[in-house]
């Protein structure tokens, strides 16, 4: 469970704060992480052919590879994925081999998406070009997504949704990762 955005007071904060207090209610075991704990230069094909992969790359591949699936709540920037987000998501997708042995953290896992704009179109966009990019590096993403509009007014003092319908749309979409996340590692540990 991530946010796409580290900036102070970020509405996918806010929505990932929901995600997480809901994904426990309904019993699962969540880790929430912070992508400020991983930081990533630039994502460069010459760098990476100077150096390699980063240390923070692997850090972040590892601790997706270990979980059965992801939630993550995004930002929308310019109607696309914000730049720290797709750095994250580019530097992991660039993982091949772990210690020797082949490794590609993204592959086989699921993941449930989540938005958060001030605007009207409630960041969906972006949601559209997240979809696509986590879905070129093998990720499976599950249908029902949360989008929350006028963000800015749309959390109560709580920390929580105003709103019935953006609560009863997390619970749908935290219900459907742990329905198909649990249903993959099933078949993954026959």
């Amino acid at each position: 469970m991530f946010a796409g955005s580290i900036r102070t007071g970020a509405y996918s904060g806010k929505t990932a704060d929901v995600a997480t207090k809901e994904l426990a209610e309904q019993g699962a075991d969540v880790t929430r992480i912070s992508l400020a704990d991983y930081p990533l230069p630039i994502m460069d094909q010459d760098l990476e052919k100077e150096k390699g992969v980063p240390e923070n790359a692997y850090r972040l591949g590892r601790l997706i590879a270990t979980n059965d699936g992801m939630l993550i709540c995004s930002p929308e920037y310019n109607s696309s994925i914000p730049p720290l987000l797709k750095n994250a998501i580019d530097w992991v997708s660039r993982i091949r081999k772990d210690n020797g042995h082949p490794f590609k953290p993204f592959e086989g896992k699921v993941a449930g998406l989540c938005s958060s704009s001030e605007g009207a179109f409630a960041g969906a966009r972006g949601l559209y070009h997240l979809r696509s990019v986590l879905m070129r590096c093998q990720v499976e993403i599950i249908t029902p997504q949360c989008s929350v509009g006028r963000a800015h007014e749309a959390f109560d003092d709580d920390g929580g949704f105003k709103e019935e319908h953006s609560r009863r749309s997390m619970a749908t979409v935290c219900r459907t990762l742990i329905e198909r996340a649990t249903m993959l590692s099933t078949r993954a540990s026959r």
